[in-house]
């Protein structure tokens, strides 16, 4: 297997859409049930334990105030890797919005690592990293 598959996408694309419209029902099943760490760029940065996606979440919440008309677009996935149940790869992200009244780009990339949990592969961590921001 070269990419991942629509299962594995699952965990990435309701994150995304968390992101995007900012509703809890969107993360449903999209992360791992526990030993989750997510590396973010806004404080505190780092969210592990077991309460780091309602820490997550919330703080997701206060970065994105003000943003609106947010929407990303997905490149082609790099960097696969799957031993037994774990999977890692990268994710090239397009984000265009508006913050505070000024229209956005945000180049950057996610990279995740999924955990098998029966027919699922939520994500047991992720990172993003931004590479390239413009402002209109």
């Amino acid at each position: 297997m070269a990419d991942p598959d629509a299962a594995m996408m699952a965990g990435p694309d309701k994150i995304a859409r968390f992101i995007e419209t900012r509703r809890l029902t969107s993360l449903s099943g999209a992360f791992a049930d526990s030993d989750v760490t997510i590396i973010e760029n806004f404080a505190p940065y780092v969210f592990s334990g077991p309460d780091a996606v309602a820490r997550w979440t919330g703080s997701m919440r206060g970065h994105l105030d003000g943003v609106t008309d947010l929407h990303h677009t997905f490149g082609p996935p790099r960097d696969f890797g799957r031993t037994g149940d774990l999977v890692f790869f990268s994710l090239p992200t397009r984000w265009t919005g508006v913050d505070h009244g000024k229209r956005f780009t945000e180049q950057g990339g996610w990279v995740f690592v999924l955990v098998r949990q029966g027919a699922r592969w939520p994500v047991r961590n992720y990172a993003w990293a931004v590479v390239s921001a413009s402002y209109d």
